[in-house]
């Protein structure tokens, strides 16, 4: 038996749903506090051709340097910190101008301290032989020259290299695409063909004449004997 629908009460009337509203979507995010800077201290500090905030402490700052790593960036700071005197963990617009000149010739030449080798970016490098360790503009260059040495050689990375696949053995069936499918590309290059086809004939059409002619349709085909 199927069910019977109820109908409504004379007396009652339709109530509108209420929305419900999610009250943290509502709310505006609470705006940004900005760093409150002691007395005395420099807002903004250039390390190494670096930008780095005054409040921000000298091994945290470090990191901002290209070339310096999360590790790196605590063996530099003990070093520039014992070298000028101070603590590694003290913020840098605290930092005078003459300090911040020695840092960054000490960081120009941390090859040369005492510093396990496997931390330096470059080591054996092709030039020289030794170990050393580049930052900023240096690596930059450093990295661009490798590129056009593998590629010169015609090794296996410069052949990756020269033609924009990827050099470290991962994989390409799904990632690492670039530019349109094939299909799409054929489709778009067909269609460009024909328009250009289509107004190179209105073009060469005169100006008189009327619309063209459609074709005669192909003669039917003989039946076949039996």
């Amino acid at each position: 038996m199927a069910k019977k629908e109820r109908k409504p009460k004379k007396g009652a009337e339709e109530q509108p749903k209420e929305v419900k509203v999610d009250e943290k979507k509502k709310a505006k995010p609470a705006p940004r506090k900005e760093m409150q800077l002691e007395p005395g201290l420099r807002g903004i500090v250039r390390i190494a051709g670096k930008d780095v905030m005054g409040g921000t402490r000298l091994d945290r700052g470090l990191m901002r340097v290209r070339g310096v790593s999360h590790t790196t960036s605590k063996v530099f700071a003990s070093i520039i910190a014992e070298e000028l005197g101070i603590s590694p963990t003290e913020k840098a617009g605290k930092l005078t101008d003459e300090q911040i000149e020695k840092a960054d010739k000490i960081l120009a030449s941390m090859h040369t301290r005492k510093i396990p080798h496997y931390l330096l970016n470059r080591r054996k490098d092709p030039e020289t032989g030794k170990d050393v360790h580049v930052i900023m503009n240096d690596l930059a260059f450093a990295q661009r020259q490798d590129i056009e040495r593998e590629k010169k050689l015609y090794t296996w990375k410069g052949y990756r290299h020269a033609y924009g696949k990827k050099v470290r053995g991962q994989r390409t069936r799904n990632t690492g695409r670039k530019g349109m499918a094939l299909g799409v590309l054929r489709k778009t290059i067909l269609g460009a063909a024909q328009a250009q086809k289509a107004q190179a004939a209105q073009a060469a059409a005169p100006a008189g004449a009327g619309p063209a002619k459609a074709a005669a349709p192909a003669p039917a085909a003989k039946e076949a004997k039996k």
